[in-house]
């Protein structure tokens, strides 16, 4: 399974879009702006592929000079519980610490807390509500 930078605007990047909008958006109702998609173009995109299609994808926004963001986090409907997501996430913590980040932090949806603890990602707050359903912000220190 080949992971790779996304660039933005890219082929790749308009899968990671569809992927995201249908695993993450679609089912809350939600959907992408262009002003949301352009800021996007700081950020560092990841994915995971099965040939050229994207099955999974991350991204990662600095916080602060130590620390950097896990977001939008997704897996094909029909390749989850395979490793993808876990492939992913050692991809995203090794990308951050190639770029100097000492600290990863997320807002996981509580559906997903289980899921990063297996990673050593340790809960940071109370329970909070973020497009419309329960998140924890969630940590770790990157060695």
């Amino acid at each position: 399974m080949p992971l790779k930078i996304i660039e933005h605007n890219s082929k790749e990047y308009h899968q990671m879009i569809e992927l995201r909008n249908e695993i993450l958006r679609k089912p809350l109702g939600l959907y992408f702006n262009p002003e949301e998609l352009d800021s996007e173009k700081d950020e560092i995109l990841l994915g995971a592929f099965d040939d050229d299609k994207l099955i999974g994808c991350c991204m990662l926004s600095r916080s602060d000079s130590g620390s950097c963001r896990l977001r939008q986090m997704a897996v094909d409907q029909n390749l989850q519980k395979k490793g993808i997501g876990a492939t992913l996430i050692r991809f995203a913590e090794n990308i951050a610490r190639d770029r100097g980040y000492r600290t990863m932090v997320m807002h996981a949806r509580k559906s997903a807390v289980g899921f990063y603890k297996k990673f050593g990602y340790v809960i940071l707050s109370d329970e909070f509500e973020e497009v419309t359903i329960a998140h924890y912000l969630m940590g770790k220190r990157l060695r």
